[in-house]
């Protein structure tokens, strides 16, 4: 059974915390990887380079508009999306356990369903922006 007293602040955990992960994310493949560093991963992998500018960019996007509250359903299933093809495309590879070189996939698989659940969910507490739900 829903507690229907505390899920709303569930919700909220969930997105800040997946949010704040987000963007470090995005500002760790921006700073500390650098842009030509991330496109050459990126070419390494499979991928063209020009991907690495809208993968930062949905991450610091959409981590921004998780931790505000704004457009979290639509915004958990991009991310959602964008971690499957990371663990199929990338991580499925290397086997289940992520610390294996080059990475496994269970840490993208478990970050895409939280982004699932999250997009069932909703905003939760505290959100600010459209697809919150509705009083009754």
């Amino acid at each position: 059974m829903i507690d229907a007293r505390t899920a709303p602040y569930g919700a909220l955990l969930l997105r800040v915390a997946s949010g704040a992960l987000f963007i470090a994310h995005a500002l760790t493949k921006l700073l500390v990887f650098t842009i030509p560093g991330t496109m050459k991963y990126f070419v390494s992998v499979g991928f063209p380079g020009w991907l690495a500018y809208v993968a930062i960019a949905i991450e610091l996007v959409g981590g921004a508009g998780l931790i505000l509250g704004i457009c979290v359903r639509p915004i958990a299933v991009v991310l959602g999306v964008e971690l499957l093809v990371i663990a199929f495309a990338v991580h499925w590879q290397y086997g289940w356990v992520f610390v294996a070189k080059g990475g496994g996939w269970e840490y993208p698989m478990f970050w895409a369903a939280a982004m699932f659940t999250l997009a069932l969910l909703g905003s939760g507490a505290w959100a600010l922006g459209p697809f919150k739900k509705k009083s009754a």
